[in-house]
């Protein structure tokens, strides 16, 4: 059955073992008018009324308290009419000038219908049940606050990894199965959810796209599943619903982590609208548009860096390996993500939160900053030179502004990379000796046999032997600084 949720309304509520064990109070619960889950029942107040039909008068989740001022002879409809007005539970006052024990027929009408029927002691007076109550909501209240809280602050550090973050992290902190579903049912992100969507939640999406405003729906599956939608704010009319289910009713502080997060999920999916000036800005260089005029629209100015990534350690979790992660983390929709894992992006000159990146898996670089499209390519040269740094030092790397290389022209550096490692690659095409690729790693690692070794996965012994290879072969010494030095500037502009 599917009814509206109001979570203005939302109220907290204790369950009735709560009351029901407080030793101070001495209550006796008559056994035979238990039904299984009754000590599980919420309470939200504790109510004195000596009316004999107290019914018209009752909200509902109320404990009830008489003491039999005006209890009928016949107590069948008395009872009857507490447990249609959603009553939890009643307690019946023992008093010597009303009743010392308790009446049959109240006891028997309690366990006819089903409603709990608890014995307060003459030495326990209902104010003090009343002021139990009251402090154990008070506490209650206080708890969901602080869980509330928590959570908004978890999902707000989670939505900084975009929508497939932040919809896992609602369905792990509402213990549940999660997704985002945009128009025609078609799943965005999802965290253990049934795929297809079962027809009852598809007929609950219809419901909630039906309506307007802000609104939510809820259902329960067959198999008592408990299904809640939810639209994503602040564009509360849009086709992306956030759906959760789980096998526990949602009570008010569900209800207030769901608003927060769907607010979050508004926030974060409006975020990724960067898509339409991706569109675009591609549309235009395939129209022959200024590569550099593109690029600033995407990257928020005329220059921007290469930034690369490959696992570290034992690489990035499944969240770290998505676009939108990655997006979220490097500030650009430029973004490719290849097998290895590793990734590249196109970014603003603007300092990537490298550090954090390593925290999850990746170790990246930061190439120098470059004023125009057509210049890329030849970053990536620049980008495995670092990459090569950043795995010696096992910390992420960040080039400096070439000034070094701005005096040196890019045909003449050319010229002097190709002169220099001639020899070195025509071994390579000719026999497949892997002696630049070795050089590199070697220099990298300041010399160091075994982690070069153990980067290029193979013996030490094969690295010396390449290296005594290269020595030879450029007629060098490689213990000389002077020549590693001219060796590495002519790795870099190779």
């Amino acid at each position: 059955m599917t009814q509206n949720l109001d979570l203005s309304t939302a109220e907290v509520n204790v369950p009735l073992r709560a009351v029901v064990g407080n030793p101070e109070l001495g209550l006796d619960v008559v056994p035979e008018t238990l039904r299984p889950g009754a000590l599980d029942a919420p309470v939200r107040w504790a109510h004195v009324s000596e009316l004999d039909d107290p019914a018209p008068y009752l909200l509902g989740a109320e404990l009830v308290l008489t003491a039999g001022v005006n209890l009928p002879p016949q107590a069948d409809r008395y009872v009857r009419r507490l447990r249609d007005a959603g009553v939890t539970a009643l307690g019946f006052g023992l008093t010597p000038t009303m009743y010392e024990t308790l009446p049959e027929p109240l006891r028997a009408a309690c366990a006819r219908y089903g409603l709990p029927l608890l014995v307060v002691p003459p030495r326990t007076p209902f104010l003090a049940i009343s002021r139990a109550v009251a402090v154990a909501l008070a506490e209650a209240g206080q708890r969901e606050r602080r869980r509330v809280a928590v959570a908004r602050e978890a999902l707000t550090r989670a939505a900084s990894g975009g929508l497939g973050e932040l919809v896992t992290a609602l369905g792990e902190r509402l213990q549940g199965w999660a997704a985002l579903v945009a128009a025609a049912d078609v799943l965005v992100a999802g965290h253990n959810a049934p795929q297809p969507l079962p027809p009852e939640v598809r007929e609950l999406l219809e419901t909630v796209r039906a309506g307007s405003g802000i609104r939510s729906a809820t259902t329960e599956l067959p198999d008592g599943t408990y299904v809640v939608a939810q639209p994503v704010y602040p564009q509360a009319t849009a086709a992306n619903l956030f759906v959760l289910g789980r096998r526990r009713r949602f009570d008010g502080g569900d209800r207030a982590i769901l608003a927060v997060g769907a607010a979050l999920l508004g926030l974060v999916g409006r975020a990724g609208s960067d898509t339409a000036e991706l569109g675009a800005a591609a549309t235009g260089l395939l129209l022959g548009q200024d590569g550099a005029e593109a690029l600033a629209k995407l990257v928020g100015g005329g220059q921007c860096r290469l930034i690369t990534g490959v696992a570290y350690r034992r690489g990035p979790d499944e969240p770290a390996r998505r676009h939108d992660w990655l997006r979220a983390r490097l500030d650009t929709p430029l973004v490719q993500v290849r097998p290895g894992p590793r990734f590249l992006a196109i970014a603003g000159t603007e300092p990537a939160d490298l550090d954090g990146l390593r925290e999850h898996g990746w170790l990246a670089v930061a190439g120098s900053p470059v004023t125009d499209a057509s210049l890329l390519p030849g970053a990536v040269a620049e980008a495995e030179l670092l990459l090569a740094r950043a795995r010696a030092l096992e910390r992420p790397v960040v080039a400096d502004t070439p000034d070094f290389d701005a005096l040196v022209a890019p045909d003449a550096a050319g010229a002097f990379a190709a002169r220099m490692l001639a020899p070195l690659r025509e071994l390579d095409r000719a026999h497949d000796r892997q002696l630049v690729p070795t050089l590199r790693a070697w220099l990298a690692h300041h010399g160091g046999w075994d982690r070069t070794a153990a980067e290029l996965g193979v013996h030490r012994n094969s690295v010396r032997h390449r290296i005594g290879q290269a020595e030879r072969v450029l007629g060098a010494d490689l213990a000389d600084p002077e020549t590693r030095m001219r060796l590495w500037f002519a790795l870099r502009w190779s």
